[in-house]
């Protein structure tokens, strides 16, 4: 009982480790740097945003939809609107398609999204990623208005060969330097 006893505690303080360190790769084996929090591989794949009809008004900084009323992939930048903030338009109003896919189950109605690099966060979101200093190195693809036919509005990676954010909102690719 007293073996037992132990292996639980090692199992409890690596998984705590684990919460407070944390630091993921999708589709590769290795990240780049210490200085990385969430890694995706170069496969010409993207990160595809929630698509959602209408936008509460307690938001947090760097929040990523697909707006399916304006029909465009929407930030919110805290410092617009004297800094009550506001939403920045990442692609042309009413020029997107919104896709036709749907959620399987309810939207969580709390805060208790995925946390990444934190065993809590003030901010609501499905995945948050809380760190001062790690970042989020997007899905990397060459051309992706090329290489990614198929993608559905909301899907955003970064352009390697342009060196910018490529946003896709289900009819055309932005591009953000």
């Amino acid at each position: 009982m007293k073996k037992f006893s132990k292996i639980s505690v090692c199992i409890a303080l690596f998984n705590l480790s684990y919460l407070l360190n944390a630091q993921i790769a999708i589709d590769k084996t290795s990240l780049t740097n210490s200085s990385v929090l969430l890694e995706f591989g170069s496969a010409n794949k993207g990160i595809i945003l929630p698509a959602v009809p209408s936008i509460t008004a307690n938001n947090s900084g760097g929040t990523f939809v697909f707006n399916t009323t304006t029909k465009s992939v929407q930030v919110w930048e805290q410092r617009n609107n004297n800094g009550s903030g506001d939403w920045l338009n990442l692609t042309e109003l009413n020029a997107g398609i919104p896709h036709t896919f749907t959620n399987a189950g309810s939207d969580n109605s709390s805060n208790a999204g995925v946390i990444i690099g934190s065993g809590t966060s003030s901010k609501s979101g499905t995945l948050v990623l809380e760190s001062t200093s790690r970042a989020l190195v997007l899905p990397i693809v060459q051309n992706p208005h090329l290489t990614m036919v198929g993608c559905v509005a909301g899907t955003i990676v970064y352009d390697s060969t342009s060196s910018t954010l490529a946003v896709y909102d289900g009819a055309n690719w932005n591009y953000w330097k």
